[in-house]
């Protein structure tokens, strides 16, 4: 079957089961969990509340062969340019050792690792330090995936530190770096600057404001206290940063999927060298995974096939995602990164439009705060919202606190699917007036047949972390294949840099001129409030 074929193949189905509801569904099979679960070790995938059945899921997994995603995730392996446009491989897995190490351009990437982890060891040592003496505090300036990926693992690994804080700053907004550094001392901190070619507009304006700010207390041994990751040792070493402190990494890593590499180093320095060896453990026991699970078996591939027919067979354009896990909180916008960036596409890896819907709008928050602010909308909304768990069954803060926040995710996903129709509200509140029966009714109706998806593992530690952001990379790759779009490279976050480059003038002056009458009027009422303030 081509992959045409295939695609059309899932329109019956999905016709078929928009019909029938989530209650119908489980009344059917009794063994439903075991029929759409699945696990690797401890981590167990449960879809068994999608609007799936076997037939549908048999048409799924045809399209994956169809698609040729065993292929292309070989390709990737095997250091293939995967990515079209820029004409690179993708090698995000050589970083926790998941690639043969003959495969060309990875041959330093253990070196690498050494240096960037032996100066982590150091820092938390205190045999590097600053002249006041141990750093206590750690910030690191980037933005996209050189922030967001360290910034989640440092927040989702924070029972595990024990070397100096972790701060991240990204904005470009001058309220960012001041927020963070207030209540700094700028004697015991280290800065990291994290921009591959030490050119990234917001980058190096935090920068500069960084050096400014430790001159200010430090002097000349401001350049001492500062670290890059970056390739532009020059830029490094002209902005006073030695290159024994600036640790490099390659184009063939998105800075979405670089956070097993130098740019994972605060996070290295706030858990340690053996912690941060154990995420990437995790990383690859997933590789490992990946690679070799066959098709009907296999997380990723699994998960991918759930999105793609959400996305496409039934229609829903956005996913909550939603960590019954406090310490998850920076997740969500970590997968939003991953998938939208990757997959918001409208055009095939040949550059013909695409056929299909591409990337879903990711969006979430942590259970159970979620719950109160618009778990409203997924349960009673007029939109159907699929919804992805993930909890853990132990945590270091346990006892009644994780019982209740386990029984609230269980509980959500639940009631999501089978809500509480119209007859079990009214025999609830049998014995009551009929006539205020009559009028709340249709208020505690739920409709149910919301889907969602639970990821289930025992804990969250440094293992299960690296092991579930590489489910989440890999799902974000087999949809892609699905989609024939290439997850490797941004085009879309180019224009708008090109355009406030053209626009920063205007702004400083005031004339907006030359440009649309929009943006015009816009830079004019700009420049009016600004003189008025």
């Amino acid at each position: 079957m081509d992959r045409t074929a295939a695609w059309a193949a899932l329109g019956p189905h999905a016709d078929r089961l928009k019909a029938a509801s989530l209650r119908e569904l489980f009344a059917a099979d009794g063994g439903r969990f075991d029929d759409f679960s699945a696990s690797l070790d401890d981590l167990t995938a449960d879809f068994s509340k999608e609007k799936l059945d076997r037939p549908a899921l048999d048409a799924l997994l045809a399209l994956a062969r169809a698609c040729g995603v065993e292929a292309r995730r070989d390709a990737m392996a095997a250091g293939e340019a995967v990515n079209l446009t820029e004409g690179r491989p993708a090698l995000h897995m050589a970083l926790r050792g998941s690639v043969a190490p003959d495969v060309p351009g990875v041959a330093d990437v253990a070196a690498t690792r050494e240096r960037f982890l032996a100066f982590a060891e150091a820092v938390r040592s205190g045999a590097y330090a600053a002249a006041a003496g141990p750093f206590t505090d750690v910030v690191n300036i980037g933005i996209g995936g050189s922030d967001l990926g360290p910034a989640m693992a440092a927040r989702a690994l924070a029972p595990y530190a024990d070397g100096p804080r972790a701060h991240f700053v990204s904005n470009v907004d001058g309220a960012h770096f001041a927020d963070v550094a207030r209540g700094l001392d700028p004697r015991r901190t280290l800065v990291i600057v994290a921009s591959k070619t030490f050119t990234t507009l917001e980058t190096m304006m935090n920068a500069r404001t960084a050096r400014a700010w430790l001159a200010e207390a430090v002097g000349d041994a401001a350049g001492a206290q500062m670290a890059a990751v970056s390739t532009n040792i020059a830029g490094c070493a002209a902005f006073g940063i030695e290159p024994e402190r600036v640790f490099g990494f390659w184009d063939w890593v998105g800075g979405r999927y670089s956070l097993w590499g130098a740019i994972g180093l605060p996070v290295a320095i706030a858990v340690g060298a053996t912690r941060f060896r154990e995420m990437l453990d995790g990383a690859a026991a997933m590789d490992r995974h990946f690679l070799s699970a066959p098709l009907a078996e296999n997380l990723p591939v699994l998960l991918a096939l759930v999105g793609v027919w959400r996305r496409d067979a039934m229609g829903w354009p956005t996913v909550a995602l939603i960590p019954y896990d406090q310490r998850l909180d920076r997740f969500p916008a970590y997968v939003q990164q991953l998938d939208m960036e990757s997959n918001g596409k409208r055009v095939t890896r040949g550059g013909a439009p695409v056929a299909q819907a591409t990337g879903p709008v990711i969006w979430g928050e942590p259970g159970t705060n979620a719950q109160h602010s618009f778990f409203q909308l997924l349960h009673q909304g007029t939109d159907v919202i699929p919804t992805d768990f993930i909890l853990a069954a132990a945590a270091p803060a346990g006892g009644e606190h994780h019982v209740a926040l386990a029984a609230n995710c269980l509980a959500q996903s639940a009631a999501l699917a089978f809500g509480l129709t119209e007859a079990e509200v009214r025999a609830e509140m049998a014995g009551r007036d009929p006539a205020e029966i009559d009028r709340l009714a249709p208020h505690r109706t739920f409709p149910g047949d919301r889907p969602s998806t639970t990821i289930l593992q025992r804990r969250l530690d440094p293992f299960a972390l690296g092991r579930l952001i590489a489910l989440f990379e890999h799902k974000v790759f087999v949809q892609a294949a699905l989609w024939d779009v290439n997850p490797f490279d941004q085009w879309g976050v180019e224009l708008g840099k090109a355009m406030a480059k053209r626009l920063t003038p205007a702004v400083e002056s005031g004339d907006g001129s030359g440009f649309d009458a929009s943006t015009a009027g816009l830079v004019a009422r700009l420049a009016a409030l600004r003189g008025g303030a």
